[in-house]
């Protein structure tokens, strides 16, 4: 039995916004006592100085794409449907290892910034083996991170996703535009495999499955995602509303919300979690809400790619559990969760006037951390409290971010930047020591990723020019979808289109 008696540390109360001094004891990875400096420990104890520190919970990173970072801050101005209409720039003809290390980019870096534990929704069938799913879990494993790792799965194309979008294709470019979409069967059936044998430990990585789109997913697909579910007790998550053209389209499609028709199919429950909904109305709040989902609030993303401002506190005061992520790399350019904090607490204030209304410094802390665990179906992660897991951030509080103490949550969420981050332990266990991922060779996971990046970019430059051949097709049709009229408006302004 492996005992460690973390001493001299102040311990961050958002409820009280208060960081009083507090020793910690873990034993076997799970805190077992809290008390006041001096605390009681076995003699074979190990002892870990935090002195000079403050200690919060590890933060949960509730919706990244592992998958893109290598293709880190690649565009500027483009959208999210851009974005997909561009995957075979980025998501193609990447081998086993350049998923690993793709993966093992981001988890070095979300450990570094402070984040324990994240949702991945990796790359998907028939883009992922189920060879190549383990190896992405065993990146987060080798990196000592907890994750859910969930496939994106479709069997529509994305240009058959949304209405009338292949036929505004140039004539010229049609024969390219890979419009076919996915075989149903093979998608569920390597689903299954994977969940099955998973190889890796659930209590740090586990499987779930991603339908990545309501749009993108035929009724079959989705049922067969419910039923492996229900089966495998696996997360589920989707991007559902995360932009108007993705709104707009449901009502052509269906007559009714991407919400309502995932509920009408049986998703909607407490292990799934609506990715970004920034378009969510009460309706299908009250629908999530009662069904105990989550949703991650992506603020940072949702303005990165113009998608609007998610109403966040509509979405806490109807019972919705919110979480907040940072997106994947290609539109957020990091997975900093401080960043996505503080982007979280400054949006919800562009929304009105009426500062009460606002979030509070406590409510986004506890977004990042309660709220992801609960998305994520971490229930013992982040909190500090006995019986929970010892995902612990320290935070050098003689870092300038830190000189002086005054409100420490608020701090936390709209000062500090992950510069100030010292040490993070997962499970108990140390997998940052001075800022840096105990482990890992900087300078040798730099040259092999920049040789991945140039690979990858050397096997997709055909897949780059038809992006750039078809985008004014895609984001014009896009934009019209965009000027018709809806019941919600969720941009920052007027339309102005």
């Amino acid at each position: 039995m492996a005992t460690t008696l973390i001493r001299g540390g102040r311990l961050l109360d958002a409820a009280s916004r208060s960081a009083p001094p507090v020793d910690l004891l873990v034993t076997d990875g799970v805190i077992t006592a809290l008390g006041a400096p001096g605390l009681a420990a076995p003699a074979d104890a190990e002892v870990f100085d935090a002195t000079g520190t403050l200690m919060h919970a590890g933060l949960v990173n509730g919706h990244t794409h592992g998958s893109t970072n290598l293709s880190k801050a690649t565009h500027d101005r483009w959208t999210l449907e851009l974005l997909l209409s561009g995957s075979g720039e980025w998501a193609a003809n990447q081998t086993r290892s350049h998923k690993y290390l793709n993966t093992y980019i981001g988890a070095v870096e979300m450990l570094q910034k402070g984040c324990t534990t994240a949702y991945d929704l990796t790359f998907g069938f028939p883009l992922a083996t189920v060879d190549e799913l383990y190896a992405i879990g065993q990146a987060y494993v080798d990196a000592g991170m907890r994750a859910v790792v969930a496939p994106m799965l479709q069997d529509v194309s994305f240009y058959k996703a949304i209405p009338g979008l292949y036929d505004a294709l140039p004539a010229s470019h049609k024969a390219q535009v890979d419009a076919s979409g996915g075989d149903t069967g093979f998608i569920l059936r390597s689903m299954e495999e994977a969940l099955k044998h998973w190889p890796h430990d659930p209590a740090q990585v586990k499987l779930g499955i991603a339908p990545t789109i309501p749009l993108h997913c035929s009724d079959e697909l989705t049922l067969g995602c419910v039923k492996l579910a229900a089966e495998y007790g696996a997360q589920t998550q989707s991007h559902v509303a995360e932009s108007k053209v993705q709104a707009v389209a449901a009502l052509k499609r269906w007559g009714k919300s991407l919400t309502a028709h995932f509920d009408d199919l049986g998703m909607l429950g407490p292990n799934f979690t609506v990715a970004h909904g920034v378009w969510l109305d009460d309706d299908d709040m009250r629908r999530l809400a009662a069904k105990g989902a989550s949703v991650s609030h992506n603020a940072g993303s949702n303005m990165r790619l113009g998608a609007g401002i998610a109403d966040s506190r509509r979405m806490l005061e109807l019972g919705v559990n919110l979480a907040l992520g940072t997106d994947g790399a290609m539109c957020a350019d990091n997975q900093n969760m401080y960043e996505a904090m503080r982007y979280a607490s400054m949006v919800s204030n562009v929304r009105t006037p009426d500062y009460e209304q606002w979030l509070s410094a406590p409510e986004v802390f506890t977004a990042a951390t309660q709220g992801g665990a609960r998305a994520t179906g971490f229930d013992k992660a982040g909190r500090i409290a006995a019986g929970c897991v010892a995902d612990i951030v320290f935070l050098d509080l003689q870092s300038i971010n830190w000189i002086p103490m005054n409100d420490p949550v608020n701090q936390v969420v709209l000062t500090e930047d992950a510069t100030g981050v010292r040490d993070v332990m997962v499970g108990g266990k140390l997998v940052v020591r001075a800022g840096r991922h105990v482990g890992s060779d900087m300078a040798r996971l730099a040259q092999d990723a920049q040789a991945a990046r140039d690979e990858v970019a050397t096997a997709n430059t055909d897949g780059k020019h038809l992006a750039q051949a078809i985008e004014r097709a895609v984001g014009s049709f896009c934009i019209g979808l965009c000027r018709e009229p809806f019941h919600l408006h969720r941009y920052g302004g007027p339309l102005g289109l």
